[in-house]
């Protein structure tokens, strides 16, 4: 699920296989990820992996929409993505692990959670940053860390997928950092006006 890579270890065909990769410019940091297959995947692992996707813009789409009317709490994020995990099948939605507040570091307060009720937690403002990211599993919600202290797994050995976004709210809508496109393409007019289609991703 979340690993250090590893020369000993060989991909095969059928596996999947999460990039998670951070930047740094000028001091402030960007957060993304994805989860792809290698070669002949079994179409439910694609199923899982485009869920956990549609989870994520869910949740993103809920923080704009959250920003823009001036009720939104932290966890409609939460609430979103679960809500969107749930519509698309019987997945373990991972605990313990989830978005964060990003900016100066790579990790901030405050974390975000992948399930929960809406309506709790700090507002939504302009100026807020995060990275939204939702993990799950074919099966258990249940991790265990291995003892290089970095490396988790899940508890039933089920296949976990994991993606990954920077955003900003900011006063006319929402800009999505690493995206190549702001976010528009998912998001139309929720997208900030100021922020052009052929914008480059942080």
């Amino acid at each position: 699920m979340h690993a250090i890579p590893s020369p000993e270890q060989v991909l095969g065909d059928g596996d999947l296989i999460s990039i998670d990769c951070g930047a740094v410019l000028n001091g402030w940091h960007g957060d993304a990820a994805i989860t792809v297959g290698v070669g002949e995947v079994d179409p439910a692992l694609l199923k899982m992996a485009e869920v956990a996707e549609d989870a994520m813009w869910a949740g993103i789409a809920a923080a704009a929409r959250g920003a823009a009317n001036g009720r939104g709490r932290l966890t409609d994020i939460s609430h979103a993505v679960e809500t969107a995990v749930r519509r698309g099948g019987r997945y373990g939605i991972v605990d313990g692990y989830g978005g964060h507040g990003i900016g100066t570091e790579m990790h901030q307060d405050p974390h975000v959670l992948n399930h929960g009720r809406p309506g709790k937690g700090p507002r939504l403002v302009p100026g807020l940053a995060l990275a939204i990211e939702p993990m799950i599993t074919m099966g258990s919600p249940r991790t265990v860390e291995l003892a290089d202290g970095w490396t988790v797994v899940t508890r039933d050995g089920s296949r976990a997928v994991h993606v990954e976004h920077s955003m900003a709210l900011l006063e006319d809508g929402v800009w999505v950092l690493t995206a190549p496109d702001g976010g528009r393409a998912r998001l139309g007019d929720l997208v900030t006006a100021r922020q052009p289609a052929d914008s480059t991703a942080v």
